[in-house]
């Protein structure tokens, strides 16, 4: 198993991996955004008419499992393409996403709760 790394690093590492293939033609963002939503309908197709109890048994198999992150690991190696084609520093983006869910979701109303945030006053 591969030491623990950082986003910066996992992002340099797929990278590499694809300009070492001569990729990078084919990443662009319109072509990365449609491959992260190929790929999350194919970790989707795992869990398709299963019940609760049958994902929890699911999951205790270790081939399934493997199979679904396997497809998991290729929606984020998506993510990160998207986000070197973007130029976009992946960390700071997610924080500034979370920091403005903050702001939509303020504990004091969402917590418990599955509504948007344009619902919470309701």
């Amino acid at each position: 198993m591969d030491k623990k790394v950082t986003v910066s690093e996992l992002k340099e590492r797929v990278d590499r991996f694809i300009s070492e293939r001569e990729w990078n033609k084919y990443h662009k963002p319109k072509d990365l955004s449609i491959s992260i939503v190929l790929e999350s309908s194919e970790l989707l197709e795992h869990f398709q008419w299963l019940a609760d109890d049958e994902i929890e048994t699911m999951l205790k198999d270790s081939q399934k499992l493997q199979q679904i992150e396997s497809e998991l690991a290729d929606i984020v190696i998506y993510c990160l393409s998207l986000s070197n084609a973007l130029r976009s520093d992946l960390s700071d983006i997610i924080l500034r996403k979370l920091r403005e869910d903050e702001a939509k979701y303020p504990i004091e109303k969402s917590k418990g709760f599955y509504r948007k945030y344009t619902d919470l006053d309701e």
